[in-house]
């Protein structure tokens, strides 16, 4: 098929099938305002921003990469760089497991309403907002909360959980594992679902517990989800969201509470440091991308599963 007869084909194929570009269209809309058009706001990294001579009529900065320079020479950067780091590897390696163990035990529940009760309570945490899962590690875990209560009630000492900073690290994973538990699980559910019941009629046929079942038809089947799913975890290893660390943050725990995107709000909104928190910004983003590039292509070659 010719140039010509290709084109006037394709044509004839997307007008026949118009209904869907419609349908498609407020997702590129929306795709292209809000994920690609802000990439133009990167520019500020790049620049000695000025709010009244905007991102265009702003000076570039000198040297062009003055404000990375900057970032690297503070004293609070490796820290907050280590912070990140230790505080999302941990999330990951606690937390991702988690979601799969939970739906694996969940879809071994054969009593439809039980099922649906456990799945509803798991669900929920999710949709709290992070001002009350602070406010309940609050009541939970300070120097008058429930916890302490049951410690000083057995003699020993209150321990101040929230404002030792060996305690940060463990509440903050904790509540992050117990919110996203049965949101997360739902993916792995959905795949569950998906198995043919035939599989585990021949395995019962040859006699095989459940616990065999699991190990030898679920995690099989499902494994390429969890693989998809644990390169994009990989790939957003660097974006610690600032509003639970900073609502959880005090003055006696930033040397483990200060993450870069507590650093960056606090540059760039409070101190109007734009353009030097753009940088750091920045930084973090590309370190997110070589991570997810370097994991999607090992995935590839070791198990043939990727994202691209």
């Amino acid at each position: 098929m010719d140039g010509g007869k290709q084109r006037k084909w394709t044509l004839q194929k997307v007008l026949g099938s118009w209904q869907l570009y419609v349908l498609l269209l407020p997702a590129v809309i929306w795709l292209v305002l809000f994920a690609y058009y802000p990439m133009y706001g990167l520019l500020i990294a790049f620049k000695d921003f000025k709010g009244r001579m905007g991102i265009l009529g702003s000076p570039w900065a000198e040297p062009l990469f003055k404000h990375f320079e900057t970032f690297f020479s503070t004293s609070i950067a490796v820290n907050a760089i280590w912070n990140t780091v230790a505080i999302s590897v941990l999330t990951l390696l606690v937390g991702f497991p988690v979601p799969v163990i939970f739906a694996l035990l969940l879809n071994q529940i054969r009593h439809t309403k039980v099922r649906k009760a456990v799945q509803t309570i798991s669900y929920a945490p999710y949709f709290l907002s992070t001002v009350v899962i602070v406010s309940i590690i609050s009541m939970l875990f300070s120097a008058n909360g429930l916890v302490n209560g049951v410690v000083t009630s057995t003699g020993e000492k209150e321990i101040f959980f929230t404002s030792q900073p060996e305690w940060f690290r463990p509440l903050y994973i904790g509540s992050s594992v117990w919110q996203s538990m049965g949101f997360n699980a739902i993916i792995y559910i959905a795949a569950l679902v998906g198995i043919s019941p035939e599989y585990y009629e021949a395995a019962i046929v040859d006699g095989a517990t459940r616990f065999q079942r699991i190990m030898r038809i679920d995690l099989p089947l499902i494994l390429p989800t969890v693989i998809l799913m644990l390169i994009l975890n990989v790939g957003n290893i660097m974006n610690v969201g600032y509003e639970k660390a900073f609502l959880m943050q005090n003055s006696m725990n930033t040397t483990v509470s200060e993450l870069i995107s507590t650093y960056v709000y606090k540059v760039g909104l409070q101190q109007a440091q734009y353009s030097f928190a753009t940088a750091v910004g920045l930084f973090n983003s590309v370190v997110n991308f070589i991570l997810l590039v370097i994991v999607n292509f090992v995935s590839k070659k070791f198990s043939d599963i990727s994202i691209f």
